[in-house]
């Protein structure tokens, strides 16, 4: 057996991390600290669609018969969480994409989780439909999508029938506001009303007692319930609820919050609010 020659030498060793730092230097950092450079988010979907993305948000979509999907972009991984089978069986055109494609789409800021479809918006519903519902949600102009999606995953878990918002001053459905409700989108009759003054004499007709929440209000919430329906009104962050609103409304409301903060994120007081009606509602 021949000896084996000796390939490499300390000094070897010292050129190579040195080449190997510079090359780290002009890329910006080595590979583990390298910022990852943002994706803006690619060209919309074509007239009249929302792109939707998410894994409970197109789970609940594609299983909503009202929800009419064009198309999908789905990862083998993501495939598999949704237990998609043959993507030929589904009932609208589907096909494999990598993370980076989809992402090209979204925008790097989007948690897509490796799905994405096309679909048509839900059509919102008038007042008359709300049908026989005992706990409704109503937004004076609340126009974050961040905190409406998170409205309506609140209001469906604690069982509201309806979210009702403004055709104006409200956000339209989008893949932001779908994947804040995780889902809730797809669960939730939305309603939307031309006056909201208007739309809650008609609730008030209708047998509801609406209560708009306001931190300065004179009574605690719990203590304002009366009557078998609920009609809870939230206003805006910061500006709150409108004028003609408070004036409209059957009573005004707070939250009791004995801590050294006095209010709350608005998507986080709906949800206190809820559980709240709920529990009176159902005693």
């Amino acid at each position: 057996m021949s000896d084996m020659k000796k390939t490499g030498t300390p000094k070897d060793s010292h050129y190579a991390r040195l080449r190997r730092a510079h090359r780290d230097e002009k890329a910006g950092g080595p590979p583990q600290h390298r910022p990852r450079r943002k994706v803006a988010p690619g060209e919309g979907p074509a007239d009249g669609l929302v792109h939707l993305y998410g894994l409970h948000t197109v789970r609940a979509a594609i299983a909503n018969p009202a929800r009419k999907v064009r198309s999908m972009l789905v990862t083998r991984n993501a495939a598999e969480r949704l237990d998609i089978g043959a993507l030929e069986a589904l009932p609208f055109p589907a096909r494999l994409a990598e993370p980076r494609e989809i992402e090209k789409i979204t925008g790097s800021d989007a948690v897509h989780q490796g799905v994405l479809i096309e679909a048509e918006p839900l059509s919102p519903k008038p007042l008359d439909a709300l049908g026989e519902s005992k706990l409704v949600l109503v937004l004076d102009q609340v126009t974050d999508p961040h905190n409406v999606g998170a409205i309506l995953r609140s209001a469906v878990a604690f069982g509201a029938g309806a979210l009702i918002t403004t055709a104006r001053h409200s956000p339209a459905e989008s893949g932001v506001l779908a994947k804040s409700a995780s889902g809730a989108l797809e669960h939730i009759d939305h309603i939307e009303v031309r006056n909201l003054a208007e739309a809650l004499q008609t609730l008030h007709e209708m047998g509801f007692q609406s209560i708009g929440l306001d931190s300065e209000g004179p009574a605690e919430l719990e203590k304002t319930f009366s009557g078998d329906r609920i009609a809870l009104v939230l206003g805006a962050e910061g500006k709150g609820l409108r004028q003609k609103t408070r004036e409209t409304v059957s009573a005004l409301a707070r939250l009791d919050m004995p801590g050294a903060i006095r209010s709350l994120n608005v998507s986080n007081a709906a949800a206190v609010a809820l559980y709240a009606a709920g529990r009176f509602l159902n005693a």
